[in-house]
């Protein structure tokens, strides 16, 4: 492994436990709030709808790893349910509040704060996740007290590509001013955050603790907390 100077980390499933369920978490003030706004459609019918448009824009995002704002699934939301077309404010409120509700089901790894703490101290930090709203990771970073731990947060929704299209990869890389030889990458989906890392030329790292995933053995996790004993002593 070359001289290894940052670490690239997945956030959601490898930083924090979360429920990635557009649905389970409970909406009923998202629901309230579209009451209000005047579309009549029950709590059923709103999660039904709501699932509806979130697949079609998956499903257009998976053609190509394009990514797609949470403001952009809203208004076309709002736009099926209300009696009118919605105002700007009006999508940003419901898109604020539904962010809120599914935040229910991120959870925070207890010692997580005394991992970071331990692997700032030899190597830089980033976060390089996807996600439709570009505040969403670092607000729970600045609530766990670790933003100031990370370089740089690259989020897929202000790149414009999700991972694992090369293009993000190469955003983060730029962003943090670094050749990919001198970083690894650790998260928990193969595809976005092993075989695109390592195709850019990254050293990944997979928290796999069933082993579903035909990769090295040195380079499986059961967890983020395997990290610092895979990385070895750091370089001087």
């Amino acid at each position: 492994m070359s001289r290894i100077t940052h670490i690239l980390f997945d956030f959601f499933g490898t930083l924090v436990e979360y429920s990635p369920s557009r649905t389970e978490q409970g909406y009923e003030s998202s629901h309230a709030l579209l009451r209000r706004l005047g579309a009549t459609l029950s709590y059923e019918e709103f999660l039904d709808g709501w699932s509806r448009v979130c697949a079609e824009f998956d499903g257009s995002s998976a053609q190509d790893d394009h990514e797609f704002s949470m403001t952009e699934v809203g208004a076309a939301f709002l736009g099926r349910v209300m009696p009118r077309e919605p105002s700007a404010a009006e999508v940003a409120e419901f898109v604020s509040l539904y962010v809120s509700e599914w935040n229910a089901g991120v959870r925070y790894l207890p010692g997580l704060a005394d991992l970071v703490g331990e692997l700032s101290a030899h190597y830089r930090l980033a976060v390089v996740t996807n996600t439709h709203q570009p505040t969403l990771v670092p607000d729970h970073l600045e609530a766990m007290g670790l933003r100031a731990a990370f370089d740089a947060v690259i989020t897929s929704v202000e790149v414009g590509w999700r991972k694992p299209h090369p293009k993000i990869y190469d955003s983060a890389l730029g962003a943090l001013g670094i050749q990919a030889s001198a970083a690894v990458f650790v998260g928990d989906t193969e595809g976005p955050d092993f075989t695109g890392p390592e195709r850019a030329g990254m050293t990944a790292f997979l928290i796999d603790p069933q082993r579903l995933a035909a990769i090295p053995e040195d380079r499986r996790l059961t967890s983020v907390f395997d990290l610092p004993g895979r990385l070895g002593p750091p370089s001087a």
